[in-house]
């Protein structure tokens, strides 16, 4: 009981936003696991452009962060490789639709 309570009462515990913000920030994850089902014509590189930069700063913060927050550092390398293979489908995607195109043509 006493390891639980000093769990519960650590600089990483769940009354802290070291475990509640990679906790909402795996949303991010689910979300881009889910739409690795849609078309690739759906995916904005832009945004997931954004997405990967956004999580390798924030790779960086949870490493450089006293106390380190490992969760955090997970999370987004989670979301990182997530975004990473929606990147590489929408360049796929964006790589053969001129050449689907030409072919139509002829």
């Amino acid at each position: 009981m006493e390891s639980v309570r000093a769990y519960l009462n650590s600089p990483m515990g769940p009354k802290t936003t070291h475990f509640w913000g990679p906790m909402a920030n795996w949303g991010f994850v689910i979300s881009g696991m889910m739409d690795t089902k849609k078309a690739p014509d759906a995916i904005s590189g832009n945004m997931t452009t954004v997405l990967c930069i956004f999580s390798m700063l924030c790779m960086r913060f949870a490493w450089m962060v006293r106390p380190r927050n490992h969760m955090l550092l997970a999370c987004h390398a989670a979301n990182e490789s997530v975004q990473l293979y929606q990147l590489s489908r929408w360049l796929r995607y964006r790589n053969l639709q001129p050449k689907e195109e030409a072919a139509a043509s002829d």
